[in-house]
């Protein structure tokens, strides 16, 4: 299952990760104000100094040249990597392609070895106004958009004044307390905030891709764009086969390219993408060399189908690569927006049904772990019993939130392994009855004599192999459980307009997550917003409390606080049934690229980081 990602991967390069304990803290209010600054960083000092000349993690030789053709493991917006119908990434309906945003150029971009730190891009430097709501960017008279027009103070203030009005979820939601974005003039964007933001919402908008305003005053804002809006950034989109192939094209005298951000980076000449809505497609396409790049999420190809002849003879490579220092969600929704599925014993008993150990040993072949927590992989996830400091955030919701959020951070329970745990049905079988659903004519019934149904959306039959006993073992408790497997663009529409009982996801956040980027999935500003994140409707004020704590957290201490105690609290709720992870990066690639390593530890854009390799391309007959 691959990943959404947070907002500020726009350009493949976003901030993300854990704690790095060697930063010094120091609170993001503490930049000083009235003068310009090359970076800004939400806790920790910058580890690039003004004249910086590079990032660390790229390769200043990597020649430029050739095709990346690759299946991309993660998408944002409003992207889809099985079809697309729209060029326009900005907006919540449509199904766009993934990596439009290597089109547009931000105010400022992110290191990927650091964890939230973002530095000038469009804006070579940003100015803190003395009560701290507003933001003066001074944008670089070299900027240009790719047809050679220049990229000035209105853009960017048409732009996010759009975005706040009609834009994608994920845009809008940050946007939420901006008073105004104005140019000051050609070269100086000022954004203005009404003062109830958080402090690191200027980080999420400052790596807003921008489009040109001419653009859009001449063409709708909406979903029916084939026609791709105009950027400034690193490529340009090429050939289009909607639904079937997108090229994106490097732009030789692309303005940007030498800038301290850029240099080293975007090194093909083409990045192409082939969408098949068929998984073992796809896998096909690679075996015979048509796709050279992908990311392996189907644990028994990983395990069994890597014995083609390209593989043995040495000309495909099969590695893994560490995963990033950032939380991760994997789980699968339930829409409380049908009243049936509210009561949280209605959930847990559907959980107790999923055999984690079975599917593990099974289907998966040993090689994932059990999720547990909303934000797994990091030091946000809630352990044991809560700290003096969570309990100061938790008990003036006590009786209104689940009792269990005050005890052990909630586990799954593990099960027998035999598929079909009596004990944990049992349990399961009494949650329900709890609740008030009894036995009549072989399914599960309320009072008013309407039955427990649980329809479970996927768009790939291998969800279908693996959510079949997960069914069989609702359906022995009498749920009437079942799947329903529909094609991209339905379970896209589906999604985005919340119509489905039951949808799995999987989500990676940011190192230092903003009130806004949590906004999406977990507050009730969210939950009837159609395109956002937030597919189990979650709309409990205590949840919403808890996201206004992240968003007001002053230091690294306080943050960790927040979310561990936000954890807690979606854990007991159990919107989110968490199913599995993988620790690492499976990767498979026809041997012909060159990279860096090790790589960064908060990013794995492998797009914009690689480079083709002639010397390796002609020894497996790839020229």
């Amino acid at each position: 299952m691959s990943p959404r990602l947070p907002r500020r991967d726009f350009l493949a390069l976003g901030a993300a990760a854990a704690v790095v304990p060697l930063l010094p803290r120091r609170v993001f209010a503490a930049s000083p104000t009235g003068t310009g600054l090359h970076g800004l960083s939400a806790f920790g000092d910058l580890k690039y100094g003004p004249d910086f000349k590079n990032f660390d993690f790229v390769n200043l030789d990597a020649p430029k040249g050739g095709t990346f053709n690759f299946s991309p493991p993660n998408w944002v917006l409003n992207q889809s990597p099985l079809t697309f119908n729209t060029l326009n990434t900005f907006v919540s309906r449509g199904d766009a392609p993934p990596r439009m945003g290597l089109c547009y150029d931000s105010l400022m971009t992110s290191a990927l070895d650091e964890p939230d730190a973002i530095y000038g891009l469009l804006a070579h430097s940003v100015t803190i106004s003395d009560d701290r709501n507003s933001f003066d960017f001074a944008l670089r008279s070299e900027a240009r958009f790719n047809d050679g027009t220049p990229f000035t103070a209105e853009d960017a203030a048409y732009a996010l004044t759009l975005f706040k009005k009609d834009g994608h979820p994920s845009l809008l939601l940050p946007l939420s307390h901006l008073v105004e974005a104005k140019a000051l003039d050609a070269h100086t964007l000022r954004i203005s905030f009404d003062g109830k933001q958080s402090d690191r919402t200027v980080l999420d908008i400052a790596t807003f891709p921008i489009p040109a305003k001419s653009f859009f005053e001449a063409n709708p804002f909406d979903a029916s764009q084939m026609k791709a809006p105009l950027g400034s950034g690193p490529y340009k989109v090429g050939r289009v086969s909607p639904g079937q192939t997108i090229e994106y094209e490097r732009v030789a005298d692309y303005w940007g390219r030498d800038l301290p951000v850029n240099r080293g980076l975007y090194n093909f000449d083409r990045i192409r993408i082939e969408f098949y809505q068929d998984r073992q497609a796809a896998f096909e396409a690679f075996k015979k060399g048509d796709i050279a790049y992908r990311q392996e999420f189907t644990s028994r190809i990983w395990a069994t189908g890597y014995d083609f002849p390209a593989f043995t003879s040495g000309k495909v490579v099969k590695r893994e690569f560490p995963g990033e220092k950032r939380p991760m969600m994997q789980a699968t929704a339930i829409n409380q927006r049908r009243e049936r599925f509210r009561d949280p014993r209605v959930r847990r008993a559907m959980a107790l049904c999923f055999d984690f150990e079975w599917t593990n040993r099974n289907l998966f072949y040993g090689a994932y772990q059990r999720s547990q927590s909303t934000f797994e992989k990091s030091t946000y996830r809630a352990e044991g019993l809560p700290s003096a400091a969570e309990l100061a955030l938790l008990e003036p919701f006590r009786g209104r939130i689940p009792e269990e959020t005050f005890g052990e951070a909630v586990l799954q329970p593990p099960s027998d392994g035999s598929g079909r745990d009596r004990k944990l049905l049992g349990q399961a079988s009494k949650l329900l009855a709890d609740a008030g659903w009894a036995r009549k004519d072989g399914s599960l019934r309320n009072t008013k004599g309407e039955p427990l149904t649980l329809e479970v959306l996927v768009d790939d039959d291998s969800f279908v192999r693996v959510y079949s006993p997960w069914i069989e073992n609702m359906r022995t408790i009498g749920i009437d459980a079942s799947i329903r497997m529909v094609d991209a663009t339905q379970y896209q529409a589906r999604q985005t307009s919340f119509d489905f009982d039951a949808i799995s996801t999987a989500a990676s956040f940011s190192a230092t997550p903003s009130r806004d980027e949590i906004d999406g999935f977990f507050h009730s500003r969210a939950a009837n917003m159609q395109g956002s994140t937030n597919l189990p409707g979650t709309a409990d004020p205590a949840i919403d409390a808890l996201v206004d704590a992240v968003g007001a957290a002053k230091d690294r201490e306080a943050l960790t606080v927040a979310m561990r105690a936000l954890d807690r609290a979606l854990r007991a709720r159990l919107d989110w049934i968490p199913n599995w992870f993988s620790a690492n990066h499976r990767a498979a690639f026809w041997d012909m690229f060159g990279y860096k390593e090790p790589k960064p530890d908060f990013g794995f854009p492998v797009e914009a980081m690689w480079w083709f390799d002639k010397d390796k391309a002609a020894r497996i007959g790839k020229t």
